[in-house]
């Protein structure tokens, strides 16, 4: 049962900010509090020592100090800062907190030259009443960069800490 927690709520969250900012523009605030919590509550269950679970708390309070900032400078959108976060508490310090915050960044900087140069098409004309393609035609908003989020925290998620207990429990029956 704890395995299936561990293989469903992280990846639902990361699909569900994807495709609710790519609709809305916006990042629930449940989303991030949701995968807190169901870290918070999965990870001792794990047999996660409680040193280890407070460095990975650490890990997130420090994205999120990094994160607020950007947010106060209009580098980044307020619900892209919580989600990223919220992800960096799945991922703890280390390697994979690294190779989430790469693959996020490369995914966003493909994404938003992409994006760019879709609303430069005639395309974008013809796709703007369209409810997933609004929004990456309307130049007048941003880029929906939780795309980029949810990709990149899919992409690392098998190397995260919970997934390599998880999937050792699993091979080990």
């Amino acid at each position: 049962m704890l395995e299936a927690a561990i293989f469903v709520i992280f990846p639902f969250c990361m699909a569900f900010a994807a495709i609710s900012d790519t609709l809305s523009m916006t990042i629930a605030n449940r989303v991030s509090v949701i995968l807190v919590v169901a870290f918070a509550a999965i990870a001792p269950m794990t047999g996660m020592d409680w040193a280890a679970f407070g460095w990975h708390l650490a890990a997130g309070l420090c994205v999120l100090a990094v994160t607020f900032s950007l947010f106060a400078i209009g580098g980044m959108g307020g619900g892209d800062a919580k989600l990223l976060a919220a992800t960096a508490v799945w991922f703890g310090f280390g390697i994979p907190l690294v190779q989430y915050l790469v693959v996020t960044a490369f995914v966003g900087g493909v994404l938003t030259v992409a994006i760019l140069v879709f609303r430069k098409s005639p395309l974008a004309v013809y796709s703007s009443r369209n409810v997933f393609l609004r929004h990456f035609a309307d130049s007048e908003v941003g880029i929906p960069y939780g795309v980029a989020l949810g990709i990149g925290g899919l992409l690392v998620y098998p190397a995260s800490p919970l997934m390599i207990w998880a999937m050792a429990r699993l091979t080990a029956i």
